[in-house]
């Protein structure tokens, strides 16, 4: 029987916020890397002359990622765009979930036939008392995701289901974001779904099981986070301020791999 020749894509653009910018994912310079560079890496290595853009801002809700991202996006003629957004929204403590159904709509049928392939994502959630909260708008924006992508051809993957991003060994100090190695399952469940052979079959199989940390060391760990990490973000969410506020997008134009990396940092 005859294999089925893995996809070639030209170009990618990645729209979203925080997530898709690639924190925490920090490199040696300061910078983030994060699963859509990675990604754009491995298709890059597959078509020569390959480009890529993201146009990801930390902390954008979705009516900033229709407003500044999605028309840019839409524009560039990607073979490939990935969108992911709407979470932020959810955690904020007042939502407009039918404002946030309304807006994801907008920008899928904006982004769907300006694209080969249009990607969305049930993005990944770790256990814990603080989302906890918020889990059913969590769903109910998945619940869409679900709808727009079987409506209009788009790709899901499916993150949240997924057991190893449940895992907060996964997950960065401030327990927002995904580490390093958070990030490249998160390439690999991208890579898998686009259709290329798959590089890690086990990417949503959690690590190993260590030795659980003590009392101790779990107290000392949520001290920080709440000093550096949450009373921060609440305040933010009180006072309508974002972490991405006057930040330019992470790779503007949509440019030849090499030259959006060499020029990106």
């Amino acid at each position: 029987m005859q294999k089925n020749s893995p996809p070639t894509h030209a170009s990618l653009v990645a729209v979203g916020d925080s997530f898709t910018e690639g924190m925490s994912d920090l490199m040696p310079d300061g910078t983030y890397r994060g699963w859509a560079d990675l990604l754009a890496a491995r298709m890059a290595a597959r078509a020569p002359g390959f480009r890529y853009a993201n146009l990801a801002v930390r902390g954008k809700l979705i009516g900033q990622i229709v407003d500044e991202q999605v028309d840019v996006a839409a524009a560039m003629g990607a073979d490939v765009i990935t969108l992911v957004g709407g979470l932020n929204d959810t955690l904020r403590p007042k939502c407009d979930m039918g404002r946030v159904r309304g807006l994801l709509e907008e920008a899928v049928e904006k982004l769907a036939p300006a694209c080969r392939q249009l990607v969305l994502m049930r993005s990944p959630g770790r256990q814990g008392p603080v989302l906890e909260r918020f889990r059913p708008r969590m769903e109910e924006l998945f619940a869409c995701i679900d709808q727009l992508a079987a409506r209009h051809g788009a790709l899901v993957v499916d993150l949240y289901a997924a057991p190893s991003l449940a895992d907060p060994r996964l997950w960065d100090v401030d327990r927002l974001h995904l580490t390093a190695d958070g990030h490249r399952r998160v390439a690999e469940a991208v890579w898998q779904t686009l259709g290329y052979e798959p590089e890690d079959p086990d990417w949503h199989v959690p690590p190993p099981a260590g030795a659980p940390p003590g009392w101790v060391t779990r107290r000392v760990a949520d001290l920080r986070f709440t000093r550096q990490h949450l009373l921060p973000w609440i305040g933010r969410r009180l006072t309508g301020r974002s972490s991405g506020d006057g930040r330019p997008p992470k790779r503007p134009d949509l440019l030849p791999y090499e030259t959006a990396v060499d020029t990106g940092r």
